[in-house]
């Protein structure tokens, strides 16, 4: 829906980047934030935000749109659908594409088919030629062409020379590195080692597969001084060796997704395929450790991780099955089960989802300045729905959340001053 202005009324506005955590009125005037007072335009809408948030549009910094090359999984139009649906107005994709984004050409045709979808598309390039891990990718010509960072994510980086030379380099043109952590010598299994593999008869994948390859970036990073961003962590290892990374000044960023934070390994019960991820659903000891790196600090963005499948990967063998689920539409819902849980507060909710993702990516988002861009997400956070099958706006299905009753959801998405989803 294209409209010139929009008067967002009696909202709670949560803007962390400038202090503000307040009641009051937000006026989006050619796009941008404006001042509410005066006059108001002849064409404006208003919209009662009574009982809701009104935030800086949420980021999500992992995610897999599949085009080119799998768009019958998913497509950027369909992708940034999604994420509207989610209450995100922008999305980082993965360049494991077919092909690969590992130069110009595949950024800029990423970039023109986003010119037409309900996010902002931010383009992540990768390290190495066709993400095989054998000579890096030409990062500075993807830069110029509009990447935001650059990752191998769905393989890591075996040689640990080529990642140091990807975290020097990728430093050289402002890109920070984002490390898919995991041994693949350890990563032979199908999910979790533990009690639960072995009472299913699975291959198990233990949680030093992640671990051991964590402590190997954090230690370039801490060589070199240079940015390295740990995604999707799972295990309660992988989050100290974060924290006190941290604790030294190591220059280490990392993000953690809805699944780890509220499932268990116990989801695999019934070889449900849906609930099959790389890194595997761990232990609740692993799942309170990342509640707890959530709440201390040590982990700075939710992602998704959103990973697209049909039923043609899906509805086969445990064994045979492919990982990943679809996580932008209930990302937000799970995440506000922090909050309620008193795991977090609104304001790190917002920081996790909107402002740090911007100041990880070196984006210009995240924020409700006067003046900046009109990308905002109204949340009412007592907003109830059942997530089913029907409901679901992502070409593929495969969430391990479908029938489950959750509360909290985005009301309105809003894009440079286009509203992009709404709910009455």
């Amino acid at each position: 829906m294209n409209t010139k202005s929009l008067l967002i009324r009696n909202g709670r506005i949560i803007d962390p980047a400038n202090r503000v955590d307040q009641q009051g009125d937000l006026l989006v005037q050619d796009g941008c934030i404006a001042e509410p007072g005066g006059t108001l335009p002849a064409d404006v809408r208003e919209i009662d935000a009574a009982g809701c948030w009104v935030v800086p549009g949420l980021i999500d910094m992992h995610v897999h749109l599949r085009e080119p090359g799998e768009e019958y999984k998913e497509d950027i139009l369909s992708g940034t659908r999604a994420a509207a649906a989610g209450g995100f107005t922008g999305v980082a994709c993965m360049p494991n594409t077919k092909p690969v984004n590992d130069c110009r050409a595949v950024t800029l045709m990423i970039l023109q088919l986003a010119v037409k979808g309900d996010a902002r598309v931010y383009p992540v390039g990768a390290i190495s030629k066709n993400s095989d891990g054998t000579s890096l990718a030409e990062i500075g010509e993807m830069r110029q062409a509009g990447i935001v960072a650059v990752s191998d994510d769905g393989l890591p980086v075996r040689d640990s020379q080529l990642m140091r030379r990807a975290m020097e380099y990728s430093d050289d043109f402002g890109l920070v590195v984002i490390s898919h952590s995991e041994e693949p010598s350890l990563s032979q299994g199908v999910m979790n080692e533990g009690v639960v593999s072995t009472r299913l008869g699975l291959r198990g994948i233990p949680t030093a597969a992640e671990s051991i390859m964590v402590y190997r970036e954090i230690a370039l990073a801490e060589y070199t001084g240079k940015r390295v961003h740990i995604a999707h962590v799972s295990t309660a290892m992988s989050t100290d060796l974060i924290r006190s990374a941290k604790a030294r000044g190591v220059r280490v960023t990392a993000e953690t997704t809805p699944h780890y934070f509220t499932l268990t390994d116990e989801a695999v019960e019934g070889y449900n395929t849906n609930a099959k991820m790389n890194p595997p659903l761990r232990a609740e000891e692993d799942r309170q450790a990342i509640r707890l790196g959530l709440s201390d600090g040590t982990f700075d963005a939710i992602a998704t991780d959103h990973a697209p499948h049909s039923i043609l990967e899906k509805e086969v063998e445990f064994d045979l099955a492919m990982n990943g689920i679809i996580g932008l539409e209930t990302s937000l819902p799970l995440s506000l089960a922090l909050v309620r849980d008193g795991v977090i507060d609104e304001k790190r909710l917002v920081e996790l989802m909107s402002l740090n993702p911007a100041t990880i990516l070196g984006l210009k988002a995240g924020t409700l300045s006067l003046g900046a861009v009109a990308d905002i997400t109204v949340i009412n956070p007592d907003r109830a729905f059942c997530y089913s099958e029907d409901q679901v706006v992502s070409k593929s299905k495969n969430s391990p959340f479908l029938g489950w009753n959750l509360l909290g959801r985005a009301v309105y998405t809003i894009m440079g001053g286009r509203i992009t989803h709404e709910i009455r």
